[in-house]
């Protein structure tokens, strides 16, 4: 009996271990696939897709790309919810996020390597026809993206209700994550310098080099996102299993708008998030216009690499001893210091990478608990609102992410256009007028947005991990007795208000959450 035991318990080990390496996977061709289409793709559209027209049209068609690119991304941010109810209502024998890792995976994989081809080079031929295809080909491909990004951190929930088993898989996916979206950092230029010398016989940028670009990110896309949907496996706990029906997409706006802590995680989110794509998408112009070494750029990306290899794993650590709370103070007062040194000595190179230390390393400590203090957010509204939402309330962060995303594409064009940072341009070419504009995008705006989502969460947020369990232990009770109800409504004062009792020791004798005493 005790070696029959230790034989299964051996493999349930063997089993939890696989299921979080295959999970961790997908964050690394997902974050990659991210990086790509978020930052060198305007990169790309900037100094090589126009690269065969009269200069002056081009000109006209960066402004167009980047305009639409900017207008497409901010219109399916409205649809992000949408797409997490569809998930949301997803009934399979593989569960409700494996297939969409599965398909979602394949059409986005393919039709990024569409885009970087300049849709098989229809952009020199015809530029009418192109401005035309081009829309419809990125609108689908980001839909595509996100069903994949949200169904991947959907699954969090889904994988365990516990909050620290949570922090494990989130930290495996950030870990992941900085590794492929910062790794794309470190080989871009190689990458395509190197193809576009096989195809060139010159050592620079040209559409063949992004098109071998856009190939290596597109297969590594798939096969991350099939590493996910054939290697891991959803769990029906009660609070799921018992979970009310998700409804329409109607819904599923109430879902977000009706969860106070949600919409509070979230605007500190999307401030931070702002912030760090609109200094990111940029930086590679501070190497090659400002400090005239563009070769130096490839180290931001191992600054960024191996800080978030060394605080990705180091997170779930820090947080057994400090509360994530904490972390992501120590976090925004990191990044606020090394806003104030790139802004102070962006023609220093070696104050640059300094500043560029203290900008990256908290960035993991951040966005993980954001990603976890939005998870958690899912029980809260349980309680609050009798309505389970896992892939709609994590569709808030990927919406927040396409957000930050489309500032990062319009500061990108807005600065290659205005300061003259297209073509053939360089560092000679730049007026003291160019580089001021350049440190207002790059780095003062982006830190009044800092200190602004730090102030939201200082204030706003108080979902923390003590007051998560007390909420799961109260859903598990109510779900048992049948109490939730969908006008059940209660508050974040109401909710905390248990769990702070509940600690002192008193939880035999506290008024449950959201009930009069008279009850």
């Amino acid at each position: 009996m005790s070696n029959t035991t230790t034989t299964a318990n051996g493999t349930a080990r063997c089993g939890k271990l696989g299921q979080r390496v295959a999970y961790a996977c997908g964050n690394l061709g997902q974050s990659a696939f991210y990086n790509a289409l978020s930052t060198y793709f305007v990169v790309y559209v900037t100094s090589s897709l126009f690269a065969g027209v009269d200069k002056g049209v081009a000109t006209k068609l960066i402004g167009i790309i980047t305009g639409l690119v900017v207008v497409i991304r901010i219109a399916e941010i409205f649809i992000d919810p949408l797409l997490g109810n569809i998930i949301d209502n997803t009934t399979t024998k593989w569960g409700r996020f494996r297939p969409w890792q599965f398909l979602a995976g394949a059409i986005s994989s393919v039709l990024i390597v569409l885009v970087y081809t300049g849709l098989f080079g229809l952009v020199n031929v015809n530029t009418t026809w192109f401005i035309v295809l081009f829309v419809i080909t990125f609108v689908v491909l980001d839909v595509f993206y996100s069903l994949r990004d949200i169904s991947y951190w959907g699954m969090i929930p889904a994988l365990s209700s516990d909050s620290h088993e949570r922090s494990t898989y989130t930290a495996l996916g950030s870990f992941t994550g900085s590794i492929g979206y910062n790794g794309i950092t470190v080989v871009v230029i190689p990458i395509v310098t190197y193809f576009s010398w096989v195809f060139t016989g010159k050592y620079v940028e040209s559409q063949s080099g992004w098109t071998c670009f856009g190939i290596i990110v597109g297969l590594l896309g798939l096969l991350t996102a099939w590493t996910v949907a054939f290697g891991t496996k959803e769990n029906e706990s009660a609070l799921r299993s018992k979970a009310q029906k998700n409804g329409n997409p109607i819904e599923a706006f109430k879902a977000i708008f009706q969860n106070d802590q949600l919409l509070w995680v979230a605007l500190s989110y999307l401030l931070y998030a702002i912030a760090n794509v609109a200094t990111t998408g940029v930086l590679i112009f501070l190497f090659k216009f400002i400090l005239d070494n563009q070769a130096a750029y490839s180290l931001t990306g191992v600054i960024a690499l191996v800080a978030g290899l060394v605080m990705a794993p180091l997170y779930p650590i820090l947080n057994k001893r400090i509360p994530r709370r904490y972390l992501y103070i120590g976090g925004m007062i990191s990044m606020i210091a090394g806003y104030v040194m790139l802004g102070i000595f962006s023609d220093n190179i070696i104050m640059v990478f300094v500043a560029l230390v203290l900008f990256y390393v908290p960035g993991t400590l951040i966005q993980m608990t954001a990603i976890l203090s939005l998870t958690d957010s899912i029980e809260y509204g349980q309680l609050k609102n009798g309505k389970r939402n896992e892939a709609v309330t994590l569709s808030v962060r990927p919406m927040l992410d396409k957000i930050g995303g489309a500032m990062s594409n319009g500061i990108v064009g807005i600065i290659a256009v205005a300061a003259g940072m297209t073509g053939n341009a360089t560092a000679a070419d730049m007026t003291a007028s160019n580089i001021h504009i350049f440190k207002i995008c790059a780095f003062y705006i982006p830190l009044v947005l800092i200190i602004l989502s730090l102030i939201v969460f200082l204030f706003k947020v108080k979902i923390t991990e003590k007051m998560h369990d007390e909420i799961v232990k109260e859903l598990e009770v109510k779900l048992a007795n049948g109490e939730i109800e969908a006008d059940d409504a209660q508050t974040v004062e109401a909710v905390e208000a248990v769990a702070v009792a509940e600690t002192a020791g008193t939880a035999g004798t506290a008024t449950p959450a959201g009930q009069p005493e008279s009850r």
